[in-house]
């Protein structure tokens, strides 16, 4: 038998625990929060470029100290994997809710555009975080199948609707997509980004004008012609 004392004390125990569990979920609910805060700020900063792109600057448009941010990433190369795989993931789930978009040709205009941004993420941490992409070329290889078929999956919901014409690779639209972005450097590029993704996905729809086989094969000519010179200046 328990002493009136003894169930007092126990009772007490038990009532620490649960506060201290609480307090530990609680904590661990703000740690979830402050590093989804990081990883949004840092694609905002990141995709704006500029001199002022920086971790303390990601820190600050997060809300949260550096030693935060060190916390949950405690190298660039842990950031930089962190936020690419996030960017991923929203694409992933962007193209799934642009599935129930009204018109099939503006939901794939809408996922070209997410690509324009995604691509100024990734060039704008490569830059501030002074890090070299090829070193995560394993990374980019697992998360391309992914970005792949969110294409796809766009792509042939507009095809099905008969918007835009049959016989076009997901793969090749995107890199169309990030070719147009690898020309740009300077900050707020995408704005002139986009203008040329509406071009090209207005190209692609069902009764645009498509031009003859002489005319393609003449720009590729011109084409060929400009990369040879640029090759013989460098």
């Amino acid at each position: 038998m328990f002493s009136v004392s003894e169930k007092g004390a126990g009772a007490a125990d038990k009532s620490r625990m649960e506060q201290s569990a609480d307090t530990s979920r609680k904590l661990r609910a703000d740690a979830v929060r402050n590093r989804e805060r990081v990883l949004v700020a840092a694609k905002a900063v990141f995709s704006a470029g500029g001199a002022d792109v920086s971790l303390e600057a990601v820190a600050r448009r997060a809300g949260v100290g550096i030693g935060t941010l060190y916390r949950h990433f405690p190298t660039r190369e842990a950031l930089y994997e962190a936020v690419y795989q996030h960017e991923v993931q929203q694409l992933w789930e962007l193209a799934e809710r642009l599935k129930d978009e009204a018109s099939p040709v503006e939901a794939l205009r809408r996922g070209m555009r997410a690509i324009v941004e995604f691509v100024a993420t990734k060039k704008g941490m490569s830059a501030a975080l002074a890090l070299a992409v090829t070193g995560f070329s394993e990374l980019h290889a697992r998360s391309s199948p992914r970005l792949e078929e969110a294409a796809r999956t766009l792509l042939e919901r507009a095809v099905a609707a008969g918007e835009i014409r049959s016989g076009i690779d997901p793969g090749d639209l995107m890199r169309a997509v990030v070719g147009m972005c690898l020309v740009h450097n300077q900050p707020g590029w995408q704005a002139n980004v986009f203008p040329l993704v509406d071009v090209l996905v207005d190209g692609l729809r069902v009764g645009a004008k498509q031009p003859k086989d002489a005319v393609v094969r003449k720009r590729a000519a011109a084409s060929r012609r400009v990369l040879a010179g640029k090759h013989a200046i460098r």
